[in-house]
């Protein structure tokens, strides 16, 4: 087991990467706290757990006082904290005509201050434990689509905190911090945009070699095994990284040919 006996905080775990982040946690041997704002999920999620080695907060991360809650209840629950995986987000859609100061406020306060008071609140169980923190952004983090504007700029900020707090963190507490930029995941909640889009459930099955040279996206699951060695001691003294994970190099692409107007998502 490659996590045995870690406590890794989760957030935005009751659905999609975070969920998948969970299982595999679980599966590696670490306990875990599950957050997110879907408590019928969650709930589910936590049932399908072993006794014991899962516990579950529903709570607004955008409240006063949600990240010193969350990591109260990893220490009162396991007694200490070795990870935490910055994943929730707010994926909005919006552009320089429909993004207004209200609007950009709160995608940066939950998408990069958030994981910035989480880690700050983290900070003194992490340095205990020589634990890490893995931020969950977005390939959109490098310039995004003209249609996601607040949510590109807040994973290019959190991006650079990655960077910034990976040096820092590392050399003065013992702290690691790393950045997983995932590309286009096959969500639940990507499926849900879709369909309010008026597309199929199957839309994912037939999508442009544009979008997706292998003829599929990316699966939650192959998100959380790849951050299951950001998490674990095998990564050793790795920090201050960011990781694309996409089909394709996001940076520097040839100029597609494909017309299609599929809409991409996180």
């Amino acid at each position: 087991m490659r996590l045995k006996n870690k406590v890794i905080l989760i957030t935005g775990s009751t659905t999609g990467i975070g969920k998948a982040i969970a299982i595999r946690c679980v599966e590696e041997g670490a306990n875990v706290i599950l957050h997110g704002l879907e408590a019928d999920w969650g709930l589910q999620l936590l049932a399908s757990l072993p006794p014991d080695r899962a516990v579950l907060h529903i709570e607004d991360l955008a409240y006063e006082g949600t990240s010193e809650r969350l990591v109260s209840l990893a220490i009162s629950s396991f007694g200490k904290l070795d990870a935490i995986v910055n994943n929730a987000a707010k994926v909005i859609s919006s552009d320089i005509e429909t993004t207004d100061l209200q609007l950009f406020r709160q995608v940066l306060e939950v998408n990069t201050l958030t994981p910035f008071a989480l880690i700050k609140a983290g900070l003194p169980y992490l340095h205990q434990t020589g634990g890490c923190v893995l931020n969950i952004g977005s390939v959109n983090a490098y310039s995004g689509e003209p249609n996601l504007l607040a949510y590109s700029v807040s994973k290019g900020a959190l991006m650079t905190l990655t960077r910034n707090l990976g040096d820092s963190l590392h050399r003065e507490y013992g702290v690691r911090v790393n950045q997983i930029n995932p590309g286009w995941v096959l969500t639940e909640n990507e499926t849900q945009r879709k369909r309010d889009h008026g597309l199929p459930d199957d839309w994912y099955k037939d999508l442009p070699k544009v979008y997706a040279p292998s003829g599929r996206i990316l699966f939650p699951a192959e998100i959380a095994a790849a951050a299951i060695y950001l998490l674990g001691d095998e990564s050793g003294p790795v920090s201050g990284q960011v990781v694309d994970l996409e089909q394709h190099p996001f940076i520097g692409r040839n100029p597609p040919k494909d017309n299609s107007t599929v809409g991409r998502g996180k």
